[in-house]
């Protein structure tokens, strides 16, 4: 009799162990960026600073990735909780582009916010003698990486303004930081990125060589045929020499998560997220653009249930 005891004890102890290891593990939040020389990536790091001090029980982790088509990828396959990318990526990730690298829909994103919008920022150095679009013709360019939301962008606005890869002497899909430093080292004439404002690699250029940004006059906004594209301007004194506006084109970035993360958890990132946004500004300055008036407005995916709870409660919907 004793030994049944001592055995239905342990076989208790062993169970209530169990279920309290279980019930203490921790709640994962894999941030999905970009480049760490980008936005995305500061912004990231910001958030999971939030959630880290905010959520009770979770692990927060911030992962550097190609960026927008990535991390649509990733999340659709449950391998991050929340990710930032540009609006016409998500948008051709729910129709499942193949072009744009969406081999079938993704239907298990879910929408948090509308964030800040993306600036595309073709910078040349002076030496190149870039001026205008129709320069960039016989001329060395980056443009990201392979089917990254700033490549497709690339190949938007150059068909729209009546170029092709084929008229540059050369093409490099290469992410901020390695684009910046081949044009530092004579190896390329201009990049184009698609960022927020004051990004850190073209700020380091800036400072290092004379370089011209080159505009992208609204008629060729309008060309591109993209309701997500929209004309905009990168003011004068944004970076060092940058003495006059700038005409340029504009997609917003769309904070996003999937539907398998619960409702809950949804809830209270995208609270966090509103109700810190000075802090997150801290982070980096191109989430000072970030508004509850417009962050449920003009998504091209449905909202994650938690997140449409906050903005009910907020009287944002």
């Amino acid at each position: 009799m004793p030994r049944i005891r001592s055995f239905s004890l342990l076989a208790a102890a062993l169970a209530f162990t169990a279920s309290t290891t279980a019930f203490a593990a921790p709640t994962f939040i894999n941030i999905l960026t970009g480049g760490t020389s980008g936005v995305y990536y500061p912004i990231g790091v910001g958030l999971s600073q939030l959630y880290g001090n905010g959520i009770s029980g979770v692990k927060v982790s911030v992962q550097a990735t190609k960026a927008s088509v990535e991390n649509l990828n990733l999340l659709q396959a449950g391998r991050g909780e929340l990710a930032l990318a540009l609006g016409d990526s998500v948008a051709d990730a729910w129709q499942g582009n193949a072009e744009a690298g969406f081999k079938a829909p993704l239907t298990q994103l879910r929408a948090i916010a509308n964030t800040y919008p993306n600036y595309i920022q073709i910078v040349a150095s002076e030496a190149s003698g870039i001026v205008e679009l129709a320069d960039l013709k016989g001329k060395r360019i980056s443009v990201g990486a392979p089917k990254s939301g700033t490549e497709l962008n690339a190949r938007a606005i150059f068909k729209a303004a009546g170029l092709s890869y084929a008229d540059m002497a050369q093409v490099q899909f290469l992410p901020y930081a390695e684009s910046v430093e081949l044009i530092k080292n004579r190896q390329l004439d201009a990049t184009l990125q698609s960022s927020g404002l004051g990004m850190a690699a073209i700020r380091d250029l800036a400072a290092t060589v004379k370089i011209r940004f080159v505009a992208i006059p609204e008629d060729v906004t309008v060309a591109i045929g993209n309701a997500a594209y929209q004309p905009a301007v990168i003011p004068a004194g944004t970076y060092d020499g940058q003495d006059r506006d700038v005409p340029t084109v504009a997609i917003n970035n769309i904070l996003l998560s999937h539907s398998a993360v619960s409702d809950e958890l949804a809830y209270q990132m995208t609270k966090l997220m509103f109700d810190n946004l000075a802090r997150l500004g801290t982070a980096h300055s191109a989430a000072n653009d970030i508004t509850l008036k417009t962050a449920s407005q003009g998504l091209p995916i449905p909202l994650h249930p938690g997140a449409e709870r906050f903005y009910r409660e907020a009287g944002a919907l």
